[in-house]
């Protein structure tokens, strides 16, 4: 076995030759960075950085890092990889090309880049829990805009059943407590389809956040561009050129000129003039406009509170029942969070608070918001309506740069791959957009309606209505098989990750996550123990009680996965939401040597190593384990 110790006392040694990194080079990384300067040199800086990190010479050999798209190879001096083919693509695409496996096949290759799936009509059954689960779902979204607490619940408890049966995956629960409705605007291949729809409308609650809408209309109103219009906060309106809206401030809230949106800009009107209730308006982007639409002022976010009364019950629901993380709508600053985590601390609830940026308000505050939580999620639809839609793209890799910097979690949400909602493939511009924000350093990437009511509606709600008299059923071929959308949208989102991942070598650190963490021991050595996962090719294995190692090593993104063996259900759960975290229960042994080999028996039974492979053991963190409070080490083991 070839052990690496490294103590307080002896850290330095660590650091000494030349090639490694040095403490200078590393108070380097830890620095922050800002500007335009810094940020138009970074890249050349990286490049110089790749360039010198390239090879690394131990006793005269030259040993390449390089990561393989299929999997992990330990790097010896005795066994240097070879040089890859000119053409990277050529063994990557066949083998992610290769549709014989089935969309709900379980994947082979380790992703990084977690996948959140939201849970909803077509989706909330057993079997497609446990497909979604297979097809790679990490954290299943319970959206509390819609449904009631007894669907959710059901929800929840067929989750923790997932949990309870699988060992070798587990699945972490997102309570959110609102969210903009889903647009049920749906293209239609047969008058079965449509039938389905319009059962589930009329049978499935929509009980809404605190978000400004339209009110009800007996039939849609066609609207062209120059046409006047009128918005009112008077109740029951609903004619040709004039409809209420549910929001008594939101006379107060707009001025002349305000470009006002419906359902994010897909209609568009120019606020003229307004009196004590009403706002006349001219018609920019003509449509259709349908009852109760999602209404937005460009540039200006609605004087709201972020958690209301129904808030509160949803967040009381989901203490009784322990989920693993609340993702919180509208932030508009910090107060907002600490209140939450104040009521969350009183009711001894152990669960993490994710803050969705997508008001125009919290964008002042993104440091101070997102400081205060424990992570954040990139809610691009509300946010592209309240501001420009050119500054979206630039928002989210900020957000991205701020969580990483912060050590917090980062979820890139809303309209991935809207299309397959209702199609079976999705369209380039979606692959992109994942393909960008994996390479950006998301920990997860979100989906939607995608899963939530993806087609086939009718596998999901037939039973439902198979006592219906008055109802005529798509084909049993219509309802199952290729029609499972859902499991399609996930799997494309996993290929697509995965293929993403084998093309980043050697992420960038970055430059001031130190100073998140407070300089404590353990940066230094999750660092060190990332560069000795890139530069020898192995995995990493951890051992945690509460998650702090685990969580650390993530946000230094080393190429090797990261096995966190931990003794909470509670915070194995919340791990799966991390990039690189491969979460694992095991009860912990008096004797350390002992539960190592029982790690690495378990890791090699269930095909996670093989035999013969190198992994770097760290021991490390806030609470020792089997360890001295002043002793931390790194080892190399092998298999």
């Amino acid at each position: 076995m070839a052990q690496v110790v490294a103590t307080r006392l002896i850290h330095a040694s660590l650091v000494p030759n030349p090639g490694s990194i040095t403490p200078q080079s590393c108070a380097e990384k830890l620095k922050p960075s800002c500007g335009f300067r810094a940020k138009v040199l970074a890249q050349t800086e990286r490049r110089r950085r790749r360039s010198r990190r390239g090879a690394l010479h131990v006793s005269g050999a030259p040993v390449v890092a390089r990561r393989s798209a299929a999997e992990v190879v330990p790097v010896s001096p005795e066994g240097v990889v070879k040089a890859a083919p000119q053409n990277q693509f050529s063994q990557v695409i066949p083998q992610l090309g290769d549709t014989s496996m089935g969309v709900w096949s379980k994947p082979m290759v380790r992703r990084k880049t977690k996948i959140v799936c939201t849970i909803g009509p077509s989706t909330e059954t057993k079997e497609m829990i446990w497909k979604l689960a297979e097809a790679g779902m990490n954290v299943a979204r319970l959206n509390m805009s819609h449904g009631d607490h007894a669907s959710h619940q059901k929800v929840i408890d067929l989750v923790k059943e997932y949990n309870a049966q699988v060992k070798d995956n587990v699945i972490a629960i997102m309570l959110d407590t609102k969210a903009s409705a889903i647009p049920f605007a749906l293209n239609f291949r047969s008058v079965g389809d449509m039938k389905l729809v319009v059962f589930f409308l009329s049978n499935y609650s929509l009980s809404q956040g605190p978000e400004v809408r339209s009110g009800d209309l007996p039939q849609p109103i066609t609207l062209v561009p120059g046409q006047e219009f009128t918005f009112t906060i008077q109740r029951g309106v609903g004619t040709a050129d004039c409809v209420s809206v549910n929001y008594d401030d939101f006379v107060n809230d707009v001025e002349d000129g305000d470009m006002l949106l419906v359902d994010g800009g897909m209609m568009s009107f120019l606020v003229k003039s307004k009196n004590e209730d009403s706002v006349k308006c001219e018609v920019v982007d003509g449509g259709e406009l349908k009852s109760r639409r999602h209404l937005n002022v460009r540039g200006k976010s609605a004087t709201l509170p972020s958690i209301t009364d129904k808030d509160w019950d949803d967040i009381k629901f989901g203490v009784d029942n322990k989920v693993d993380f609340y993702a919180v709508s509208f932030v508009k600053d910090a107060a907002v969070v600490h209140e939450l985590k104040n009521y969350l601390n009183d009711a001894g609830a152990d669960i993490h608070v994710i803050v969705k940026i997508e008001s125009a308000d919290s964008i002042p505050n993104l440091h101070s918001i997102i400081t205060a939580s424990d992570g954040a999620m990139v809610a691009r639809g509300d946010l592209g309506a309240e501001l420009p839609i050119e500054e979206v793209p630039l928002l989210q890799e900020e957000i991205i740069s701020i969580c990483r910097s912060m050590g917090k979690a980062v979820i890139v949400a809303t309209n991935m791959l809207e299309s397959m909602i209702v199609h079976p493939t999705p369209t380039r511009a979606e692959v992109s957009d994942i393909a960008i924000a994996v390479k950006e350093g998301a920990d997860a990437v979100m989906l939607s309606g995608e899963t939530a009511h993806g087609k086939n509606l009718g596998n999901i709600i037939a039973t439902r209505i198979k006592d219906s008299q008055n109802m005529t059923l798509p084909s049993q071929a219509h309802l199952h098989g290729s029609d499972q959308f859902p499991l399609k949208a996930v799997k494309v989102m996993h290929t697509v990750s995965l293929r993403t991942e084998a093309t980043i070598v050697g992420a960038q650190t970055p430059p001031n996550l130190g100073l998140a963490f407070e300089n404590h021991m353990s940066e230094m050595f999750a660092f060190h123990a990332t560069m000795m996962s890139n530069t020898l090719g192995t995995s990493i294995v951890v051992f945690t009680r509460t998650g702090f190692m685990a969580v650390l090593l993530s946000h230094y993104r080393p190429s090797g996965t990261i096995f966190a063996f931990t003794n909470d259900k509670r915070v194995q759960q919340r791990l799966a939401l991390y990039q690189g975290v491969c979460p694992i229960h095991m009860d912990f042994l008096e004797d350390a040597d002992e539960t190592f080999a029982n790690a690495f028996d378990l890791l090699q039974k269930q095909g996670m190593v093989k035999e013969g492979e190198e992994i770097a053991l760290v021991q490390s963190g806030k609470q020792p384990i089997w360890r001295f409070q002043s002793t931390h080490n790194i080892q190399v083991r092998k298999v």
